[in-house]
């Protein structure tokens, strides 16, 4: 039988739920367990894929194509859990759903409502999400107890849980300890009043574990656990890490999180915890051998978390060789004017990411070109793949005026244009091409050297695409088509023969990677970026 995990957040937002949760996967299968992940979002809209990632950070794309919280890439990242469109539900989600049901007819004439009918289908997400039968689902909870919007998730976890075994069950919140320099010490207040307003609504938590930045004493620690009614051992210090995310598992484990959770699952660890491969990848974070500087040229480059996965892969390629990637992000807006050289002088490497829109295109092309021409390093990452794609054909195919249809519809030389099937689309939410599909790799490219393999799946989210009409005329310029979908006939990958190393691809290979797997592209990019700064 499945046990469940409930992950709730108190005081503020951004506490770190994300990888709180994460981090229990991660403890969990150290004790030889299968676990599941998932994320209940608040929100009304129905997924984040219409969001600004101003608004939101970074849209996360799983392999079934289902667009969703980033913190899903933290789940995928510590754990191997199977992430898909059960993983992630938000109020638009549930009520989306309820409302169908209403349409056909399904509760035959009675009165909808939040109790029962929107909690029992929050509490069917919950079970779906649970569906591989793994030994412990971990249901994040997303926002802030005490927020309006929150209410029918807590009310549907308090009811799960009533109908769910005593031992089966389990309740974790993550509480802040705000630190004030004035008076010197960390305060215990918001911590009880959260709780309390968890207690409220009928959920007791069973394990505190506190956001702290100071040492909690044991003292405090006793006036928690007893103010909030948890015992003392199961009340957790979470404090803020000094080099990386990647030792928030350790630091719980060191804190006992994983006795609470076995002790209060009842639950024998199927295995001895072994973490040796983990120190030494943490000893790799603390002591690199080198530092190699990566520009990363977006749009979105003032929110941190816009990129996220994007930064996280760096860093994973940067650890296989045991280096540390420092990022100089750049806005490509500020590229558009003037000499790029005064923002990108000095780097190893370039990156541009994903994004939309008119708005610092012609700044990702200015980085792309001055990277071209001076034989550094690039990987370009979709719509970062079709800016490549006209920077070439502008300024070696010759091709003037060439642009993407995006925001030049009737341009006369579209070299990227809008995918057929997306042509008779006027929805925006969950229709770009989505999720994992096929590419044929060419022999002997550098993206055929990195994957070491022929075939390849990679997931997308876009609606344009590589022009066919010029494949014939930018081939015969010197771009090599390194990478193409066979059913589709689409150009995936584009490469310079001439380069170091530069790369474009149209999907998304930062969703693909884990600190101690790197993504191939980006291993081999941030090496050939270490290859430039020696």
């Amino acid at each position: 039988m499945t046990k469940f995990i409930f992950v709730t957040g108190g005081v503020v937002s951004s506490l770190g739920k994300g990888l709180t949760s994460a981090a229990i996967g991660w403890i969990l299968e150290r004790h030889g367990f299968t676990v599941s992940m998932q994320k209940l979002d608040p929100y009304i809209n129905v997924d984040p894929g219409t969001m600004s990632p101003f608004q939101h950070g970074e849209v996360y794309v799983t392999d079934d194509g289902t667009e969703a919280d980033l913190d899903l890439g933290h789940y995928e990242r510590f754990t191997h859990a199977i992430i898909d469109k059960h993983s992630n539900y938000t109020t638009g989600k549930i009520y989306r759903s309820v409302i169908r049901k209403e349409r056909r007819g399904d509760y035959l004439g009675r009165t909808v409502q939040v109790i029962p009918h929107i909690t029992d289908e929050i509490k069917e997400g919950i079970r779906k999400g649970a569906s591989s039968n793994p030994d412990v689902a971990i249901t994040e909870i997303g926002g802030t107890v005490g927020d309006i919007e929150s209410l029918p998730f807590l009310e549907a976890i308090r009811q799960f849980s009533l109908e769910a075994g005593p031992n089966d069950c389990m309740f974790v919140h993550l509480t802040l300890l705000p630190y004030l320099g004035a008076s010197g010490e960390l305060k215990t207040k918001p911590t009880q009043q959260s709780v309390g307003k968890l207690r409220e609504i009928g959920i007791q938590p069973h394990t505190l574990i506190c956001r702290t930045e100071k040492p909690m004493t044991d003292g405090m620690a006793e006036k928690i656990s007893l103010f909030c009614n948890v015992r003392r051992e199961a009340v957790i210090e979470e404090r803020d890490v000094e080099f990386s995310i990647y030792e928030v598992p350790v630091d719980l484990i060191k804190a006992g999180l994983d006795k609470q959770i076995l002790s209060q699952l009842q639950l024998e660890p199927r295995k001895p915890l072994v973490l040796d491969d983990w120190y030494r990848l943490l000893d790799t974070i603390r002591h690199p051998r080198g530092k190699v500087e990566i520009a990363v040229a977006g749009k979105y480059i003032d929110l941190h978390d816009a990129y996220k996965s994007i930064y996280e892969s760096l860093h994973h390629a940067g650890i296989s060789h045991a280096h540390e990637v420092v990022f100089r992000k750049v806005s490509a807006e500020a590229l558009c004017e003037g000499d790029p050289g005064e923002h990108l002088a000095g780097v190893d490497g370039i990156l541009v990411p994903g994004g939309f829109g008119e708005r610092g295109f012609e700044g990702k092309i200015a980085a792309i070109r001055y990277a071209r021409e001076n034989d550094i390093p690039f990987l370009g990452i979709c719509y970062g793949m079709q800016a490549a794609a006209v920077e070439f054909a502008r300024n070696v195919a010759g091709i003037e005026g060439a642009t993407t249809a995006e925001y030049a519809p009737d341009a006369e030389h579209p070299v990227i244009d809008l995918m057929e099937e997306q042509k008779s689309i006027s929805d925006l939410g969950g229709t770009m091409r989505l999720g994992a599909f096929q590419c044929r790799l060419k022999p002997g490219t550098l993206s055929h050297r990195a994957y070491g393999t022929d075939e390849v799946f990679e997931r997308h989210r876009h609606r344009f695409e590589f022009n066919n009409a010029y494949r014939e005329q930018l081939e015969s310029a010197g771009l090599v088509l390194a990478g193409v979908n066979e059913q589709l006939d689409l150009v995936e990958i584009v490469e310079l023969a001439d380069h170091p190393w530069f790369v474009g691809v149209q999907y998304h290979p930062e969703f693909k990677t884990r600190p101690a797997e790197p993504h191939p592209l980006f291993r081999d990019f941030v090496g050939a970026a270490i290859k430039r700064a020696k």
